[in-house]
């Protein structure tokens, strides 16, 4: 648990735009949380880009939020987050003081029609939705045959710690099939940060991290020469072109990697159920939501203290360090992120579908 108390009182090229618009608030003046304690839940471990992502946050929110509440970040992992968001959906807090960090891997389950999911995002309000990159990275001796396309790590036997088959974790599964690598997940881990740390003891040979992850715990593995990158999985441009992730400018997307490769085709069955989910899953992947029952003045109220927070002289260079240089949306934009985040083609879904059964012998009913 992280605890912060201040003392001071698509079109995703849009997105930055948006975010920095500060529209007045008719009813601020009734929303005050002085005195209070809000919980921000997570439902994952401490150790992932979620938690990164929150904890970066969170001090930032009780500056920003009418009178200065304590924001305590709490984690409720358990069955790749979908245990937190059962939970988050039953509650019905109205003043404030109960907001939810959602990502990918809730996100998926849902998409997907998992039946351990009991929560309807329709239900919640988003007040934030923060695009995150992805970072594939290897260790050295591996990293040696990669050369800017898989043709020569086809023989090699790959184990990685995932959270599940139906978690976001399925885009690098998925992205790495498609390359010809054999990659075994380990499935069950709580978060991409206890997959991390079996990439450090030696148990896993190939990882991803989101980009607060990556940027906080693989960048000094990297500058130590233990792990090397491979690839991103990108981000969109304002016409919904895969292009360089902007966090990971000098590493090249798994688009390019693709082209390279002669396993792998950028078109087709399997390229467009791959890049579905990537947009469902990487430029809208973290929101921050209110409950169904919280009035539109407290909505209101996040929603400008987000803005007063990315309105910041020193918002840019803070986020760069921490959380990379993608999008940060609220208001209409973070509507559009949550509806891109939440919806797929029925193809798509197919296609993942019979993936899941063929390759993991995973059953959705």
């Amino acid at each position: 648990m992280s605890v912060f108390k201040t003392t001071r009182g698509v079109a995703f090229g849009l997105a930055a735009a948006a975010a920095l618009a500060t529209p007045a608030i008719s009813n601020a003046a009734e929303f005050n949380l002085e005195g209070k304690t809000v919980e921000f839940v997570i439902p994952f471990s401490e150790s992932g880009g979620s938690a990164r992502w929150a904890n970066f946050y969170a001090p930032l929110l009780s500056e920003a939020l009418p009178g200065n509440p304590t924001v305590v970040v709490k984690y409720r992992p358990g069955a790749g987050s979908t245990k937190g968001a059962n939970w988050f959906q039953e509650q019905d807090t109205a003043d404030g003081t109960l907001i939810f960090g959602s990502s990918g891997s809730t996100q998926f389950p849902y998409l997907l029609g998992d039946p351990r999911v009991r929560y309807e995002y329709s239900d919640w309000q988003v007040v934030l939705a923060s695009g995150v990159g992805g970072v594939s990275y290897l260790p050295p001796d591996i990293a040696k045959r990669f050369d800017g396309d898989a043709d020569d790590l086809g023989d090699i036997d790959f184990i990685w710690g995932s959270q599940g088959a139906t978690r976001l974790d399925l885009v690098a599964n998925l992205a790495w099939k498609m390359l010809g690598m054999n990659v075994v997940p380990v499935f069950g881990i709580e978060g991409r940060g206890d997959g991390r740390l079996m990439f450090e003891r030696g148990e896993a040979n190939i990882d991803y991290q989101t980009s607060p992850a990556y940027l906080r715990s693989v960048v000094p593995m990297v500058e130590e020469g233990l792990a090397v990158p491979m690839m991103t999985w990108g981000s969109l441009d304002d016409d919904g072109n895969i292009v360089r992730d902007p966090t990971f400018p000098d590493i090249p997307t798994f688009k390019e990697v693709c082209e390279k490769t002669a396993a792998c085709e950028t078109k087709g069955d399997a390229w467009d159920a791959w890049k579905a989910f990537f947009i469902a899953g990487f430029p809208a992947q973290k929101m921050v939501f209110l409950p169904k029952t919280a009035p539109k003045e407290v909505v209101d109220g996040y929603e400008a203290a987000f803005k007063k927070i990315h309105a910041r002289p020193d918002f840019a260079q803070m986020a760069e360090k921490t959380l990379g240089k993608d999008p940060q949306m609220t208001g209409k934009a973070a509507d559009n992120a949550k509806k891109l985040a939440t919806t797929v083609p029925p193809s798509a879904k197919q296609f993942v579908l019979d993936w899941l059964k063929t390759d993991y012998d995973v059953t959705l009913k």
